[in-house]
């Protein structure tokens, strides 16, 4: 169904804001955070990688060949690439992002993988065209609820039946990062309302700061740091969809170094 002239115009707007922060993010001292070199940054991917193998695992995959990946807002290819040590079949990667410069960039880098610069919400596949969908943290960027049900819309699009969804966001607003909203369970469900959802918690720590004074003083749960307990809802019959993701909250300790607890979500429809 085409969207209201208006409705394309609203899309539009948001999109050049999220162009324009994330030039901002290519700043010196702002890159400087995502540096392959930099601790925190580097133990979170570590943490990433080990968290979606754990997921994906649990959820009988232990390999990518034979799966048609879409990556939604891919960057400069990096996951793509990582997709290849997964057993990923290089013909069957694509990725999209907003971003031209990125996609100069992932081409320049892995010209053997499919690199389209294409907007979430318009994405240019046919219905049921991939196996998996990726994103790592696209949603949190896309402050317009709108938009966010369009991209949404149109991943569960290009999924074929029986596919998955593998997502990686945050829950919890970056104090620092006004360019970025929060996405919580109650929105996940509105997303993806045909969902089920199931949840794991694994530890991150992203760069917030400043922590804001109102958390320098609260207490750090039991367990900060430990795994909990997996949670299911029933799962109801139909498409397999499956949707994994972390998301943070953030508690301080005593000394105010942040304790992130993020949560893997599983959803099938």
């Amino acid at each position: 169904m085409t969207r209201s002239a208006a409705a394309q115009t609203e899309d539009g707007i948001e999109l050049d804001r999220i162009r324009s922060a994330y030039l901002r993010r290519r700043a010196p001292a702002v890159s400087a955070r995502y540096a392959w070199n930099n601790p925190a940054h580097l133990n979170a991917m570590h943490e990433r990688e080990r968290a979606m193998a754990k997921l994906l695992s649990g959820a009988g995959i232990t390999s990518f060949a034979g799966l048609r990946v879409l990556d939604v807002g891919c960057g400069r290819g990096a996951t793509l690439r990582q997709l290849l040590e997964y057993g990923a079949d290089p013909e069957r990667l694509t990725g999209v992002d907003l971003l031209p410069e990125n996609i100069r960039e992932a081409r320049r880098l892995s010209p053997h993988l499919k690199t389209i610069c294409s907007s979430a919400s318009q994405l240019p596949f046919s219905d049921g065209s991939f196996d998996l969908v990726l994103q790592f943290l696209l949603f949190t960027s896309v402050l317009s609820l709108a938009l966010r049900e369009q991209i949404a819309k149109e991943i569960s699009r290009v999924l074929v039946p029986g596919g998955r969804f593998l997502w990686f966001d945050f829950a919890f607003n970056n104090p620092g990062n006004r360019d970025v909203r929060r996405v919580g369970r109650s929105e996940i469900h509105q997303l993806f309302p045909d969902f089920t959802l199931r949840t794991r918690r694994v530890i991150v720590a992203p760069p917030l700061r400043p922590i804001p004074r109102s958390f320098q003083s609260g207490v750090v749960p039991p367990g900060c740091g430990n795994q909990a307990p997996v949670h299911a809802l029933p799962m109801p019959a139909g498409k397999e969809l499956f949707l994994s993701g972390l998301q943070a909250i953030v508690y301080v300790r005593a000394d105010h170094n942040p304790c992130v607890k993020l949560f893997c979500r599983f959803l099938r429809h």
